[in-house]
Order: C-alpha cells, then sequence, then structure tokens
C-alpha cells in the first residue's frame, strides 16, 4: 500500500508529490492526460507568473536553476503585477517594508513547471501513472481507496489537486460555496488582421477589460455577460472577433483563431480542506479568476505547506493536530485571495460607478504605501499565520538569514527538513532530541535581528524566535515529541548539528 495517492498531475500535484517524496513516502500520482505535452501549457497560452512566494519555494527546493532562473532570487523588483489592468510601478515598492526578501517574480509556463517537477519526482522515487481518470473515492479508519474502472489504488492518505472541476471534491463529499460569475474571458492565440486597433497591454474600457500581450496574436479579453458563454459552446473566430470588438470599441478583424478558451470569475472554496483520509489542494480547494497567476501560486502554497505535515503523520511523529492545521493556516489565505479576485471583478464591472472607481484605484497606486500594499497582496508576503505572537516574525515568510561564513536559509531547508538558527550556539544539547526532523545549525549570522535562536518550519514559516528556555516547547508543538518516535522524515540525514558550510557533506 502506498502512504500517499494523489490524484492530479499538474504543478501543485507534482509539487506536493514532491515534498513527500523528499520526506521518505511511498507517493503513487494519477492524471487522467495520458501527454503531458499539450499546446494549452506551452507558451503562449500556457503562460504563468510565479509570484515571490513561489520562487521563495522554488528556491527553498534548490529547483529554480532548472527553470532557468538565478539560484539567489533575492533582488530588487523590476516587473511587477498589476491590480484590475492596472499596472504596478516598481519604483514605488518600499523594499524595507517587506517582509521577505524574495521579490523578483518569474514568467514561466505550465510546460517547463511540470517538466521540472516531473523530473524531481521521478528522481525521488514517485511513481507518476498517466491516463487514469478516477471515478470513485473510498475511505475507512485505515485507509483510502482511488478507483478508475475496475483498478483499485490503496493508501494510507488521498490528496485531491485534480483542478476546478475536481472528481475527488465532489467523490470525497466537500462542500464547495462561494459566489457566481458576472463574467467571460477568454484566451486565444489569432492573427489579427488590424492590431493596430488595440493597445498593447491591459486596456480597461466601459464594457470591460482586454489584453494585448507582446507575443503576437495572443490576446485576453473579459466581457461581463453574467458567464453565460463559459463552456456553453466553442470560442468561434466570428465569436471572439464579436467580443473583441464590443469590449475594445474598435472594428478590429482577427483573420484567423488557433487556439482559443473560456474561463470565468466564480469564486468558490471548500468549507474545509479535509474529510477524514482524503485532503484537497490547489484549484481542487479553490477557484477564481485567474486573473495574475493567483490560483497557481495559491496551489503551490497549498502543498508547501501541506507537505511536511503530511509526511510527518506518515511517519507518526506529528504532534496531535497538525494535519489539521493545513486547513487552519491554507485556508483563510485562499479566503483572501477570493476577495482580492472578487476586489478586482468590481472595479472592471461596466456601470455609472466604475471610472470614479477605477480613479480612485489609480491614485492610490500613486502612492509608495498604495503599491507596496498591493504588490504585498500578488506576491504572497503578506500572508501570516496565526502561530501566537510571541515575536512579530512567527507565523511569517522567514528572511534569507546569510550565516557569517556565507551560508544561506534557503540553502539549509533544501532537505526539507526544519531549521534550527542557533546564533549562540546553546541549543546542540536539547536540538538532538529531534535529530532527522530539525536541523540544528550553530553559528552567527551577517545580521541576526537581534535573536538568539529562530526555528524555521520546513514550508519556510518562523515557527518561533526568541530565547532558547522556549524552544523545546515550540519544537513539541510542530515536530512532536523528542527522541525516536517512528521512522525518522529523512534517512539521509546522519548529522543534524552542522555548522555553515558543513550541511553540504551531511549526504
Amino acid at each position: 500500500m502506498r502512504d500517499v495517492v494523489i490524484v492530479g498531475g499538474g504543478p501543485v500535484g507534482l509539487f506536493l508529490a514532491c515534498e513527500l517524496g523528499l520526506a521518505g513516502c511511498k507517493v503513487l500520482v494519477l492524471e487522467r492526460e495520458p501527454d503531458p505535452r499539450t499546446a494549452w501549457k506551452a507558451l503562449p497560452l500556457g503562460m504563468r507568473g510565479l509570484n515571490a512566494g513561489s520562487v521563495e519555494a522554488f528556491y527553498r527546493r534548490g529547483l529554480l536553476s532548472a527553470l532557468g532562473v538565478p539560484d539567489d532570487p533575492h533582488t530588487s523588483p523590476r516587473n511587477l503585477s498589476h491590480f484590475a489592468g492596472m499596472t504596478l510601478d516598481p519604483a514605488k515598492v518600499d523594499v524595507a517594508t517587506l517582509p521577505s526578501p524574495a521579490l523578483e517574480g518569474v514568467m514561466t509556463s505550465l510546460e517547463a513547471v511540470e517538466a521540472v517537477l516531473s523530473e524531481r519526482a521521478s528522481s525521488l522515487g514517485v511513481r507518476i501513472a498517466r491516463g487514469v481518470v478516477v471515478d470513485a473515492v473510498v475511505q475507512d479508519d485505515e485507509g483510502v481507496q482511488a478507483r478508475a474502472g475496475e483498478q483499485v489504488y490503496p493508501a494510507r492518505w488521498l490528496v485531491g489537486c485534480d483542478g476546478g472541476r475536481s472528481a475527488v471534491r465532489s467523490l470525497g463529499g466537500f462542500e464547495f460555496v462561494g459566489t457566481r460569475p458576472q463574467l467571460t474571458g477568454y484566451s486565444a492565440l489569432t492573427t489579427i488582421a488590424d492590431p493596430e486597433k488595440l493597445n498593447g497591454g491591459f486596456t480597461l474600457t466601459p464594457r470591460g477589460m482586454y489584453l494585448r500581450t507582446p507575443i503576437e496574436g495572443h490576446i485576453g479579453i473579459m466581457d461581463f455577460d453574467g458567464g453565460v458563454f463559459d463552456r456553453s459552446q466553442p470560442p468561434t473566430r466570428e465569436h471572439l472577433q464579436e467580443v473583441l470588438r464590443w469590449v475594445s470599441g474598435t472594428d478590429v478583424t482577427l483573420s484567423e483563431v488557433h487556439r482559443a478558451s473560456s474561463f470565468t470569475d466564480r469564486a468558490m472554496q471548500t468549507t474545509t480542506y479535509r474529510q477524514g483520509r482524503v485532503l484537497l489542494a490547489g484549484d481542487a480547494a479553490h477557484i477564481h479568476l485567474p486573473l495574475g497567476g493567483q490560483g497557481l501560486n495559491l496551489g503551490i502554497g497549498d502543498a508547501m505547506n501541506l507537505g511536511w505535515k503530511l509526511a510527518a503523520t506518515v511517519h507518526g511523529h506529528a504532534p496531535e493536530g497538525l494535519l489539521d492545521t493545513y486547513t487552519g493556516e491554507r485556508h483563510p489565505v485562499g479566503a483572501r485571495v477570493l476577495d482580492w479576485s472578487r476586489a478586482q471583478v468590481a472595479v472592471m464591472r461596466p456601470g455609472s460607478h466604475a471610472p470614479a472607481l477605477q480613479k480612485l484605484i489609480r491614485a492610490l497606486l500613486e502612492t509608495g504605501d498604495g503599491t507596496t500594499h498591493v504588490f504585498e497582496q500578488t506576491s504572497g508576503l503578506s500572508n501570516r499565520y496565526d502561530l501566537g505572537r510571541d515575536h512579530s516574525l512567527v507565523g511569517r515568510n522567514t528572511p534569507d538569514f546569510r550565516l557569517e561564513d556565507g551560508t544561506r536559509l534557503g540553502e539549509l531547508l533544501v532537505e526539507g527538513q526544519g531549521v534550527l538558527l542557533d546564533f549562540r550556539g546553546e541549543l546542540e544539547g536539547i536540538a538532538r532530541g529531534w535529530k532527522g526532523r530539525i536541523l540544528h545549525v550553530a553559528g552567527k549570522a551577517q545580521d541576526d535581528l537581534g535573536l538568539d535562536a529562530v526555528l524555521v518550519r520546513p514550508d519556510g514559516v518562523v515557527a518561533w524566535a526568541g530565547e532558547p528556555g522556549q524552544f523545546e516547547r515550540v519544537a513539541d508543538r510542530w515536530f512532536g515529541t523528542p527522541a525516536a518516535v517512528g521512522a525518522p522524515m529523512n534517512e539521509t540525514a546522519h548529522s543534524t548539528t552542522v555548522q555553515g558550510k558543513d550541511h553540504q557533506e551531511r549526504r
């Protein structure tokens, strides 16, 4: 029996599979599509943006270089997102106030992300089965089964990462609630006979919004039709031209449509991310308008949060209630993203009040505070889990502390363990009780922010920052009781107390 079956082999399912494989779990991924290579995942239609939070996640697992991104992503922002089509000026971001150093997002494609994650998952012993359509989910106190026709896939746990029309969500009996759509959106690769009639970039109009990207013929349209067209029929050339002319207020001509898809701004979320031994992540747990790539990034955050908690549960050393903190921490984040999406729709919605609202938003984006706030929201840097208020860092994405020998915290998180940065060298004896779960690193930092020590969870969230006497209580809460309880999370780690660069010799 597998430890975990993941239904859905997109970026979220594959990232979660990598997290579990890194922790030594036996994982099977079931993907309904037989071929991972499709035009919808390749550029330009598969273009996606990894925000700063997702870049941080890939960095902390040593995966940035495989995406063609420098290993150190920490730089001042050069290209930012937008709010309802109103672009942000990087020069107005107040870098000093940001809670995380990862500032630069990355433009990539679903194809590239899935290729990197598939290769990593396979190297970690994860099996990926393609062309498998799950049509039943059955669970009891001992385990869970995913069924595809006559084929049965048993496991101790099952995670649905199978997208906005999730079969696992439906079969698992999850309640899915939210708001109905107000628009139909289109993404299309076309041949435009007279492209000079369309503006470049985002253009808000009295009838909606359209986008013309730098890629020739690649357009997006948002038409406030109540969402009635979406998936009701194929978006033909004639229909797309009619909608584009209506929204843009021009007589532009589409001489050919090569590929096109539609979507809506329906904003829905499950009331819980766990039902017994079945969990959800990514679009299976929440859907919303795919404006600014928030869906992919929200899903990667889910996988990063869930992976180490589920692995600890599998190995038997998770403290009581650890797995339930997945819903407790990620559900509020998903709810905020859904509200952020709804707010953008409200700003774009045609009507007599829209120009005044858009004027107000543009004025706010002319200020440093306004731009910084919007950037924090869209980059994922504003998240803070409610882990207690012992220190302002607790619950936040950790700074990338750099030790005096040049070692960065991001390098220490690559193997998926927690990390105890012991700046005063006073916790080695106590930390031994969590060998294999917490990597103890003793040494001074170039800037320790006035702290004696910092405990960082495997997902890069600060669990504790304070005086040494409080460490054991917090370690118990997140990593279970000390000493050997079940198998260690990382069998390859034969030493968990290291000095700076020595961590690279542990393999």
